[in-house]
């Protein structure tokens, strides 16, 4: 019996679903597969996050037990040798880890925040108050990023929990910026047009039309961003403006490392190997989601 057009349609609709559903489903999977570049900076990440959450938990030696000879060399006993005052290099370098990931966490989420909330007031607002605060966001963007990192720790005083207002408040105008152009490009749309002319509040256009739209833009930048937070934060320990002793931070180690770089070399690699690590890892990551989340991209 021949169907008619109607019927035919109807009785192929449930399949194409279903097609469609499995295809969804399947996307991210795919898409990592497509990607091992992205592939290698989630195994990256997630083997830094298990050491740094278990690591303390399976390794018995505390990062400030001096129990061992000084400038050991890696061996079975420490893996990673021992520090000038008889400290486990290994234990110091998975506590590293935990500040690493706790200081960059945290300092990016303040810069989202900032960010998002200085550029969707601009873009929602305009005129003076968008003139206002975009020349603030210039002004920031001319100085160098570790500089004022430098600027603001040196003010508030150095201490791990500065420094991550210090990050936070530097990187705040780069997703400033991108909030803002996001922002308009969605606001100049037809339909949040028609939204607005009869009387939608911005409250409501900032939670349906405006995060939606800026979200996947902001997790690409923040997921970039957080090896950069990493940096600047190794960058102030260094310098004495982060993690203060005798809690060790990576780029406190290697500033520790300076005096004995001759005869204990493996101070300073291992510290410098991790920071390295993690920032490839999470660069890898910010070129994954950008790849899956644009639709370009996945076509």
């Amino acid at each position: 019996m021949v169907l008619s057009t109607r019927e035919s349609s109807r009785a192929s609709a449930p399949l194409t679903a279903a097609v469609d559903v499995s295809v969804w489903r399947r996307r991210p999977w795919r898409a990592l597969h497509r990607n091992p570049i992205g592939l290698a900076g989630f195994v990256i990440v997630i083997t830094v996050v298990v050491v740094a959450l278990v690591g303390p938990l399976v390794w018995s030696i505390t990062y400030s037990d001096q129990l061992f000879r000084r400038l050991q060399p890696p061996s079975m006993q420490n893996p990673m040798g021992t520090d000038n005052l008889g400290r486990d290099v290994f234990s110091r370098v998975i506590h590293g880890a935990q500040v690493s990931l706790q200081v960059a966490s945290i300092a990016v989420g303040v810069a989202v925040v900032l960010g998002l909330a200085i550029g969707v007031i601009a873009a929602l607002y305009g005129g003076k108050l968008d003139a206002l605060l975009m020349r603030i966001v210039d002004i920031m963007f001319a100085v160098p990023t570790l500089v004022l990192a430098i600027l603001i720790s040196g003010l508030l005083g150095p201490s791990r929990t500065n420094a991550m207002l210090a990050i936070g408040i530097v990187y705040a105008p780069v997703f400033a910026r991108l909030a803002r152009g996001t922002s308009l490009s969605v606001l100049s749309l037809p339909y949040v047009e028609a939204a607005r002319s009869i009387g939608v509040t911005r409250g409501r256009i900032i939670l349906r039309y405006l995060l939606p739209n800026i979200a996947g833009s902001m997790i690409v930048l923040a997921s970039v961003h957080l090896s950069s937070a990493i940096l600047t934060e190794a960058g102030l320990s260094f310098l004495g403006l982060g993690t203060q002793p005798p809690e060790p931070s990576w780029g406190g180690m290697l500033s520790d490392s300076r005096t004995y770089m001759e005869l204990a070399p493996w101070l300073a690699v291992f510290p410098g190997l991790a920071i390295m690590l993690v920032v490839l890892g999470f660069n890898f990551v910010g070129d994954g989601l950008r790849d899956w989340l644009d639709p370009r991209q996945r076509q």
